[in-house]
């Protein structure tokens, strides 16, 4: 029988909003079984996220998937936090001199990060791990994980759903994946402004601290770490990749002191325009009435904030010379063996015939793979060669033109 007028209005209006804050934890405890997050440093930024999105233009979808997103990693919160109380073992995994790829989006960090990660004495954090860090309840160790099939379906449902992202950036649930999610999951990353519309939130993160999300990384490294031994897996140390660890080069080094960075280049004039490209693919999948020009104002300008506090940092830093491995993106393609040589010369660690092969074997397999073509130009986004060039002289001074002066 239908309600009467004014019993729907008074349901209707007590409806939580869908980036309700109060909601939202309720959603994730009730998913998870549990109620304990441990740090609660992430509540304020989370506080600021869900203010701003609530005020972003998003669609039906974007609305969905973006609140989905943030539950996920609400319950990720939880059920790591009931793993270290079980265990608190895992609390004494140490995370010692990772490998960590930075550079612009687009500049050859994937290739990096998953050539080295073929490197059997090297761990990686794999797609399907980053999206599901914590075990299933009854998880035995010496079978399959059932996490694997459902990152494997993810990845499917994204080539399927989503076929020009995936053109852009590629995921495999098996391949070694980028650990930003990780940052996302402390609720201070720049993943939101890259899906869409959010000022206040993008520029609420430009004064913050980020070494809580950087602790929050190093827990949930050593979270896999410890899973990883269980299942027999016992090496060396980790490669990692988030080309934002640009922007946060001292707060890296504070959590990770021992860690070396190999720094890919590549011009802006091509890495501007592609991640433009690939931002203005997200907001149009999350948002009916999409500008490419904001987008593509809002890609250079944080891109110029990055790679300004990166060259800040790589001139203070008193280890940097030592440190820092720099990978021209060309160099990559044409020979990353070459490259992985040198990086390991650099830390001291032989090149050793099993890492090669298996590397070689990864390369081979990467070239059969189909490669969509990713079409953009710079005039799409409200950009030129001549602004780019203005925006980034500082770094195209120091990393470009001497290597194309060569």
């Amino acid at each position: 029988m239908p309600r009467p007028a004014e019993e729907t209005t008074t349901v209707a209006s007590e409806r939580p909003e869908p980036f309700d804050e109060a909601a939202l934890i309720a959603a994730a405890c009730r998913k998870a079984g549990l109620t304990k997050f441990g740090d609660e440093a992430f509540r304020a930024p989370l506080g600021v996220l869900l203010a701003s999105l609530a005020d972003a233009p998003l669609n039906a979808i974007g609305t969905t998937v973006l609140r989905a997103s943030i539950r996920r990693s609400l319950v990720q919160r939880l059920l790591a936090e009931d793993w270290f109380t079980r265990h608190p073992e895992i609390a004494d995994e140490r995370i010692e001199s990772p490998l960590v790829v930075i550079g612009m989006m687009r500049s050859g960090t994937t290739l990096m990060q998953r050539l080295l990660s073929r490197d059997p004495r090297s761990y990686c954090a794999y797609g399907w791990e980053i999206g599901e860090p914590a075990p299933r309840a009854g998880t035995r160790w010496d079978e399959p994980d059932p996490r694997i099939p459902d990152g494997e379906a993810r990845t499917q449902q994204m080539r399927d759903f989503a076929p020009e992202l995936f053109a852009i950036h590629p995921t495999n649930a098996l391949e070694a994946d980028e650990e930003i999610v990780f940052l996302a999951d402390a609720f201070l990353s720049h993943i939101p402004e890259a899906s869409c519309h959010v000022p206040a939130y993008r520029a609420w993160l430009d004064d913050q601290d980020f070494t809580p999300a950087y602790h929050y990384l190093q827990r949930m490294l050593q979270f896999l770490q410890w899973q990883k031994r269980q299942r027999g897996e016992h090496k060396q140390r980790w490669v990692l990749k988030t080309p934002a660890h640009v922007g946060y080069l001292d707060t890296l080094f504070s959590v990770f002191p021992d860690a070396h960075v190999i720094h890919m280049h590549r011009s802006p004039l091509e890495t501007i325009p592609s991640g433009a490209s690939l931002n203005h693919t997200l907001w149009r999948m999350y948002a009916d009435d999409v500008d490419p020009v904001e987008v593509g104002g809002q890609w250079i300008e944080r891109m110029a904030w990055a790679t300004r506090r990166g060259l800040q940092s790589r001139d203070h830093l008193a280890f940097a010379a030592q440190r820092f491995s720099d990978v021209w993106y060309r160099d990559a393609v044409s020979d990353p063996l070459m490259q992985v040589e040198r990086i390991y010369h650099a830390i001291g660690l032989e090149f050793v015939p099993e890492a090669r092969s298996a590397m070689e074997s990864w390369l081979a397999a990467d070239a059969r793979n189909e490669h969509t073509a990713h079409r953009y130009s710079a005039a799409q986004f409200g950009l030129s060669d001549s602004g780019i060039r203005e925006v980034f002289a500082d770094y195209i001074t120091r990393f470009v033109d001497p290597y194309e002066a060569d």
